[in-house]
């Protein structure tokens, strides 16, 4: 198997305390990777790093094998991503801000800008501005311009905050859809247990700033019925939910 993202002894410390301490994982080509855990335990602290947002206090993260530390461009070369909130130019719109971003990469074309609003199921709101839209909308937009390039690995933050059901179902499809057809690589952080359970194939448990448990959902599912009650038994062993 192709280990696309490599975390290593992640550790960042908060002056309150809090923070992540010794994060470790391994996630390889074809994943659909779900970082689950409260709000608060450390999620988008250890995806700031892994973007080069922030730097660790000790330990490293490689991506196809680069280091974020030290090879920042290569490492990131391959990777598309939203942390916290997918931000766009609220007086433009859909394709205007997606034009904008193609001038980061090369060989990206109208018709692929058409493509990515057209799988985000916003193409027929191309010409809106942005700051009519709502946050689920705004979402879509982000994760238009997260594939915008093609990336291999995409690192979403929360993905389906303040996407309503229906746009909660198309985007587990989507993904779905990118990682069997494109082979891309997914690592989505979550605190919405059901939907990390019918869009990864494997899942790791963040709990107070520390990995508690990886496994497969289909193990999880065999041995536990439903990823709640898995979650529940994890951070019983660790803690207090």
């Amino acid at each position: 198997m192709e280990t696309v993202l490599e975390i290593s002894g992640l550790t960042k410390l908060y002056k309150n305390g809090r923070g992540i301490f010794d994060i470790n994982l391994n996630i390889y080509k074809g994943d659909v990777f779900g970082f689950l855990g409260p709000n608060g335990a450390g999620k988008t602290t250890a995806m700031k790093i892994m973007t080069g947002l922030m730097l660790p206090d000790s330990g490293d993260v490689k991506i196809f094998g680069h280091s974020v530390l030290t090879e920042f461009e290569k490492a990131m070369n391959k990777v598309g991503c939203i942390i916290e909130t997918a931000e766009s130019y609220p007086y433009l719109s859909p394709y205007e801000n997606l034009k904008l971003f193609a001038r980061f990469y090369d060989d990206i074309d109208n018709s692929r800008i058409d493509e990515v609003l057209e799988l985000t199921g916003i193409l027929k709101f191309k010409n809106e501005k942005v700051k009519n839209f709502s946050l689920g909308m705004k979402q879509r937009l982000g994760i238009a311009a997260a594939i915008l390039s093609k990336p291999e690995l995409i690192i979403l933050d929360e993905p389906l905050n303040g996407l309503d059901v229906e746009g909660m179902i198309e985007m587990r499809k989507l993904i779905k859809m990118l990682a069997e057809n494109e082979r891309t690589t997914f690592f989505i952080s979550s605190h919405l247990i059901h939907d990390v359970e019918l869009t990864c194939n494997r899942i790791g448990i963040l709990y107070n700033g520390k990995v508690v448990n990886v496994d497969t959902t289909e193990n999880i599912l065999k041995n536990f019925a439903s990823l709640e009650n898995y979650f529940v038994s994890e951070v019983g062993k660790n803690g207090n939910v």
